[in-house]
């Protein structure tokens, strides 16, 4: 009681397979309870979507891990596999999305480019520090594209890091519209 989620987390982190005893309260109910709860790796899904109308794809990227492009492109294959008609719409939600691996979110974003239309020398992402082994460039890899229709960009001022590589990237190539609002401005 009295920490942020951050601190009981922090608290409730241990070695996988150990036990951890939580005292809870919960509404509706007049007095604590107990649990005990065995740790292990969680392992969360960062792709999921739907189709939300015939044509019409959404999917949420909830951050970005090393197997996020596989999941994104097997699930691409299986929205456009219930179709009998080519997707011609998605929804890409970036929305309360931090970040995570540079290369999965690059990876993600070369899935929606054409190198061959790309600005900028084919570059979705660039650093420039005051020492060379700050500077950096990842540029788009040529048939990496897995959907070339319309592409709306969800974000909010969760959407962080790899999510506004992966937006901005979008925008500047003038592949995707981008809603919401102001990102977080790392």
């Amino acid at each position: 009681q009295g920490l942020t989620l951050r601190e009981a987390v922090k608290k409730m982190r241990g070695e996988k397979g150990t036990l951890i005893h939580l005292t809870l309260l919960r509404k509706g109910l007049h007095k604590p309870f107990t649990a005990d709860l065995k740790r292990e790796i969680i392992h969360v899904r960062s792709v999921k979507g739907r189709l939300l109308e015939p044509n019409i794809a959404y999917i949420r990227i909830s951050s970005f891990q090393e197997g996020t492009h596989k999941d994104l492109n097997k699930l691409m294959s299986q929205l456009q596999h219930k179709q009998k008609t080519p997707i011609k719409g998605l929804i890409l939600d970036l929305r309360n999305n931090p970040g995570g691996l540079l290369t999965a979110a690059t990876d993600v974003a070369n899935s929606f480019l054409d190198p061959k239309k790309m600005q900028y020398n084919q570059l979705i992402v660039y650093t420039q520090g005051q020492t060379p082994e700050s500077n950096m460039k990842i540029a788009a890899k040529p048939n990496n594209q897995i959907y070339r229709d319309a592409l709306i960009v969800l974000i909010n001022q969760g959407s962080a890091s790899g999510a506004e590589i992966v937006a901005g990237a979008l925008q500047d190539n003038k592949r995707a519209v981008i809603l919401g609002t102001k990102s977080f401005g790392k």
